[in-house]
Order: structure tokens, then C-alpha cells, then sequence
């Protein structure tokens, strides 16, 4: 029982109560660097709601007796990213510095929507926002905002575009006939799912198949032709840079220069690929950006920031003003300049966290060039991976990774590799169930974690680099995993 609430509230702000927070973090990253233990939980959904089920708390407690309990019944079952087996989903293991920037912007709690509840934040956004756009081959008039992700920012990209194809649809909406919306088969389902929450319809969307996991040009041309001819509009055409599937990077330069060639909005989802900007040896297709009239990147990606750090930027920084333009005067404010610093103006967003101060924070910590190097390590643990395969007989690749993503199949030891015609309907249907079966079985081990996906129609393994801490150790530990599972589910 708590007699004096403001008192607790005093005593929480001591340094040995952040001590008690911060050993936390320290014993997680610890206790994962060895790379023992589990990675992730065997136990059920069902195990772990019992685990919590219970009424709610009428009286508080001590800091350090709910620590210990974090420690023992959240931590102890949670993903852990940092453990060097994790080769999972597109989560990083954080920078350590984000890690515990985040105590201090979540004591500051600064709203990035309106300058003057944020003044030091909001200016290192813009500037922020400045040298990525730089990066990405815009100019000054460029603008841009952190996000919550990817899903956002996509989005808010959409709604600009939309904006500009429909300039009256905020009042009006957007009438009996949209616009299409172009994109490749391996787009992220954040673009779809804009094309439906805009209002736009499914049906608008055209999705254009790959060619080696990548949009096919051809088919791009194909399709914009005959939309042309049947006088159709088009809203904009999404290409990606690093797709989530394969880590694929479309061809931007042919397609930014067809869209420039015929005045269409080009949207990039770079959210997982654009950081290789800062690679030291960036892949050619990045050139392409400069075409762009808007991309996505997530720095909680490849640059490794806690979640979440997001961001949309736009060549003209007028097209996300034109997105969201209403009026809120109790809010926004125009300043001494002639441009507004008001962030809110500009994003999907009202309370923001300054989630850009750990982006800032690991850009001082490392620079662009030691962030680079982060990227070029994790790409070079997937081609790590990508030759152990291709020395063994019982896996196949099904790509060359041009990120730290690669996907791949499990062969057995005398089974033939798929793209080999002479193999029987039956062998390739008793590959497919393996492969749909191990990833689970493996990740329930819990000596380890991987991701799974359909390429043409099979199931496929998936690994995203994503930790620092992986080495050729734990790539060999993964694959001789996967055998030593493959045999128990041989053996059932």
C-alpha cells in the first residue's frame, strides 16, 4: 500500500532506481553475448496467458521486487535479438547507445508535432531529414518526417501521391474512377494495404511479376501502355529497394526514368534497403532514387535503431504539406521564416516521440561511415551463409543475397535440387512438406530462430542478418540445426 503517491514518484527519480533499469539492460546483453540459452520460448500462447492472468493490481509495489519479476516471467520468454542464433525477422538488435537514449527521450517525452513543444528535437529532424535526403540524391527543397515504421511511411508517400493525382480529394474524395497504383509482386504488404485504406480499391492495384525477384521492366512497360491506351490514370508506381522476401533491389534507374519520361509519381519502398546509402560500396540500383518523388526508409532496420524509428521523405517537401493541408490554429503556427518548422504539418502523426534523438545520438556515436560498415557486415554474414550452402549437397540457394537476407531450401542429402527437371512430382512434394515443417520445429528448439516464405509457389527457408553478433560459428550451427531436425521429422 502506497500512503504518499508524490513521494514514490520522487524517490522513482533517483539514480539507484535507474541502476536497478539499466542492469537490466546490461545482464540481457550479457547473458546473450555467449550465445547459450534459448533464443526464443518453447512455451504456448495458452502457457504464457496463464502465466499472467490476474486481477488488476489495486496496490503498488517496490521497483525491485516488479524487476525481478520482469527478469523471471517477461524476459526469460521473450525474443531475444541479441543472441548471435537469431537470424530471424526484420527486428535488429539494437545499438546499444539507442538502447539507452530511449530512458532519455522518454524522460524529456518531447511531442515532435509542434516546434515550440520540441525546439531542439524538431531542428535535429530537419537536419536529419536533410542529409538523408542528400543521400538519396534530392535536393534542398526535400522535406521529410520520422515515422512509426515502414507501414507509415509508405502510406503517408501514398497519400501525397494521391494528393497529386486528386488534388480535391480531401474534400471531396475520390470519386467513381481512381487512379491505379502499380507495384511489384514482391511489394510489402504496406503498399496494398494503403491502396485499400486510401480509398483507392484493390482492384486498383496492379501488381507486375518478377523476373528473378525483381518487377520485370518489360512487364512494367506492358502494363503502363495499355493503361495509356485504355485512358486510364496512374497514381503512382511503387518499386523496392531491399524487398522483405528475398532482399531484392528493383532496376530504379530504368524505372525512375520511365516514370520521369511519363510524368508519374515514383514511390520507393526503401524502408529496408535504403541504408545501404551508407554502404561502401552501395548497390548500383540506389542511383535510381533520385527519380523518386518519395521513398520510405526505416532506420530501426538496417541501421540498427530501437523501434521505432521510421521515416518518409519527398523530393518536394511542399507534396507532404499538400497531403495533410487543413487548418488546426490552436496547434500549428507559422514562424518568423517563411517556412513552418512544424512537423505536425507533415505527418499522419499528432504526439510523437523524439524518437529521431537516438538516430541522432548513433549518427554522432558512429558517423555514416562506421553505420556503413555495420551494413556491410551483416550483408557479408548472409554471403557467409549464401557459400556454406553452396559447398553442401544437402541445401540449395534459391538467390545470390544482394542484402543480409537469403532464402534457401533444404534438400536432404541424396535429394536433387529443385530446378533440376529430373526430379519426380512426389520428391519435390516431399521437399515441400519438409521445408514447411522444419522452420517451425527448429524455431520451437529454441537453439535458434529463422524465417519462412513462398518463392514460386514452395515453401522456402528464410534468414535476415539482422545481429551484429552472428559469425561464421553460428551459421554452421544453424544449418547442422536444421539437419539434426530434418532427421527427427525423417524418423516420425
Amino acid at each position: 500500500m502506497i500512503d504518499d503517491i508524490l513521494a514514490e514518484l520522487e524517490a522513482d527519480t533517483s539514480l539507484e532506481v535507474g541502476e536497478i533499469f539499466a542492469g537490466v539492460t546490461a545482464r540481457y546483453f550479457e547473458s546473450t553475448r555467449r550465445g547459450d540459452g534459448q533464443v526464443s520460448t518453447a512455451r504456448s500462447a495458452e502457457e504464457l496467458a496463464r502465466r499472467f492472468d490476474e486481477e488488476l493490481p489495486r496496490n503498488g509495489r517496490p521497483v525491485a521486487e516488479i524487476v525481478e519479476r520482469l527478469e523471471r516471467e517477461v524476459l526469460a520468454d521473450a525474443n531475444k535479438y541479441y543472441h548471435p542464433m537469431y537470424m530471424g525477422h526484420q527486428t535488429s538488435a539494437p545499438l546499444p547507445v539507442g538502447v539507452w537514449m530511449e530512458s532519455v527521450i522518454g524522460a524529456l517525452n518531447q511531442s515532435l508535432a509542434v516546434w515550440e513543444m520540441s525546439p531542439t528535437a524538431t531542428m535535429i529532424e530537419h537536419q536529419i531529414v536533410g542529409w538523408l535526403a542528400k543521400l538519396a540524391g534530392y535536393g534542398t527543397g526535400a522535406g521529410g518526417t520520422l515515422t512509426s515504421g515502414g507501414t507509415e511511411a509508405n502510406f503517408t508517400a501514398m497519400l501525397a501521391a494521391r494528393n497529386s493525382a486528386v488534388p480535391d480529394a480531401w474534400e471531396n474524395g475520390i470519386g467513381a474512377d481512381p487512379p491505379f497504383v502499380v507495384y511489384g509482386e514482391h511489394a510489402h504488404y504496406a503498399v496494398t494495404r494503403a491502396i485499400g485504406q486510401l480509398g483507392i480499391g484493390r482492384r486498383k492495384g496492379i501488381p507486375i511479376a518478377s523476373r528473378e525477384y525483381r518487377m520485370d521492366v518489360d512487364l512494367l512497360v506492358a502494363a503502363l501502355d495499355r493503361l495509356r491506351s485504355e485512358g486510364k490514370r496512374v497514381m503512382a508506381v511503387v518499386a523496392t529497394a531491399g524487398s522483405t522476401a528475398t532482399g531484392s533491389f528493383d532496376d530504379l534507374d530504368a524505372i525512375g526514368a520511365l516514370c520521369t519520361e511519363r510524368g508519374i509519381w515514383l514511390h520507393v519502398d526503401a524502408a529496408h534497403g535504403a541504408s545501404a546509402l551508407l554502404s561502401s560500396r552501395p548497390p548500383r540500383a540506389l542511383k535510381g532514387l533520385s527519380h523518386s518523388r518519395s521513398l520510405a526508409w526505416d532506420p530501426h532496420k538496417m541501421m540498427l535503431l530501437p523501434l521505432a524509428t521510421g521515416m518518409v521523405l519527398t523530393r518536394d517537401e511542399g507534396d507532404l504539406e499538400r497531403a495533410f493541408a487543413q487548418q488546426a490554429p490552436y496547434l500549428f503556427h507559422a514562424g518568423k521564416s517563411s517556412r513552418i518548422l512544424d512537423q505536425g504539418i507533415r505527418s499522419f502523426q499528432c504526439s510523437r516521440r523524439a524518437d529521431v534523438l537516438k538516430l541522432w545520438f548513433a549518427i554522432q556515436r558512429f558517423g555514416s561511415s562506421g553505420l556503413g560498415q555495420l551494413y556491410d557486415h551483416l550483408c557479408g554474414t548472409a554471403r557467409i551463409l549464401y557459400d556454406a550452402i553452396a559447398e553442401r549437397g544437402d541445401f540449395e540457394n534459391l538467390h545470390e543475397p544482394e542484402s543480409n537476407i537469403l532464402c534457401f531450401r533444404y534438400l536432404g542429402g541424396d535429394a536433387k535440387p529443385r530446378r533440376d527437371k529430373s526430379s519426380s512430382a512426389s520428391e519435390i512434394q516431399r521437399i515441400d512438406a519438409l521445408n514447411r515443417e522444419l522452420r517451425p520445429r527448429f524455431n520451437k528448439k529454441g537453439t535458434g530462430w529463422i524465417t519462412a516464405t513462398v518463392l514460386e509457389g514452395r515453401p522456402v527457408l528464410r534468414v535476415t542478418m539482422m545481429n551484429p553478433r552472428t559469425g561464421a560459428e553460428h551459421v554452421r550451427a544453424l544449418l547442422d540445426g536444421l539437419v539434426a531436425q530434418a532427421k527427427e521429422l525423417k524418423s516420425v
